[in-house]
């Protein structure tokens, strides 16, 4: 009785460990490296995720990297040394048709959240003719939206020149020192730029169209490899948004580190634009998706039968909502 006793408490023993350790794997820190590509208050979910220990709440050791301009992020994706990257809409689709391995998995914005600007002797778009515009780099965010912007108020690519500036503060320097007339700014530099007296000729978060402008992707291959990984990191981001909207000193402390931002009026701003468009589901909208297919329609031939679903990977977003994540969450 004792000896039968005894060899069930070493089963129980032995069975008890053997469950441990096939949850440990599941459990266990993953690792991924994670590309932000821009000072611009949209990146602010990611920066308090990675402060507030919320990827690691969630099992996920994040290495975060800053690579200027989405078109270089998304080829360091493409080459395998990074496991996900913010991208823009436009240069993920214009990718993805030419037969790259891109995809989104979470909206981040589902406007232009950039104002465009110009010298103070600058008074409309008109006046841009045969000037120089600074951007980023050519497959940029700030690439997207200028073609957007130049092409909505007539203004053809040869009637302009562009100039790759790397990073957008790079931009608003070159405006100052007369080196180029205009460019698209996000926040914080374009308040920056309206302290300083410069022309806002658009403000596109409030005039433009619907346009997934930013999201997080990554490679369809990478992801199917990775399912697990990739849903903690899209629970970690959710819950870096939602506390970045709910805590303003949290977010504020995030973005001051981040952004560089000393002076606590555009700080200020800066904070109150990523709350008012940082999507707290984080979808990117089929009528933005479909904004950007249509603009490349005319120079894509792939884009005429495409969708959006060949540029999105939701279901983990829509998991979450389902498991009631963002209800439960939700700001009151």
């Amino acid at each position: 009785m004792k000896t039968t006793a005894r060899a069930g408490r070493i089963a129980i023993a032995l069975w008890a460990g053997w469950a441990l350790s096939l949850a440990a794997p599941a459990n266990a820190q993953m690792k991924a490296r994670v590309a932000w590509t821009s000072f611009a208050s949209n990146m602010s979910g990611t920066w308090v995720a990675q402060e507030e220990g919320l990827f690691r709440k969630n099992g996920l050791e994040v290495e975060l990297v800053h690579i200027p301009s989405t078109s270089r992020a998304i080829q360091v994706l493409l080459a395998g040394e990074l496991a996900y990257t913010y991208m823009d809409g436009r240069t993920a689709v214009q990718a993805t048709l030419r037969g790259a391995d891109a995809v989104i998995v979470a909206g981040v914005a589902n406007r232009l959240v950039f104002s465009f600007m110009a010298r103070p002797e600058i008074k409309s778009f008109n006046d841009l003719r045969g000037k120089k515009i600074g951007i980023t780099r050519l497959g940029s965010s700030t690439h997207s939206v200028t073609l957007w912007v130049m092409n909505k108020f007539g203004l053809k690519p040869e009637e302009y020149q562009l100039l790759q500036l790397v990073d957008v503060p790079n931009i608003l320097a070159a405006i100052a020192a007369g080196q180029i007339e205009a460019g698209a700014l996000s926040p914080p530099t374009n308040f920056r730029a309206r302290k300083a007296g410069l022309t806002e000729l658009i403000d596109l978060s409030k005039d433009g169209p619907e346009y997934v402008s930013v999201a997080i992707g990554s490679t369809r291959s990478f992801i199917k490899s990775n399912q697990e990984m990739t849903r903690r990191l899209v629970r970690g981001y959710s819950e870096g948004v939602q506390l970045l909207k709910a805590n303003k000193s949290t977010g504020i402390r995030a973005i001051q580190k981040y952004a560089r931002i000393k002076d606590p009026d555009i700080l200020e701003a800066t904070y109150g634009e990523a709350r008012a468009y940082i999507e707290t589901v984080p979808y990117a909208t089929r009528k933005g998706m479909e904004t950007i297919i249509g603009e490349l329609a005319p120079t894509e031939p792939r884009a005429k039968t495409a969708k959006p679903d060949d540029f999105l990977e939701p279901r983990f977003v829509s998991q979450l909502e389902k498991e009631g994540f963002y209800k439960a969450t939700a700001l009151r």
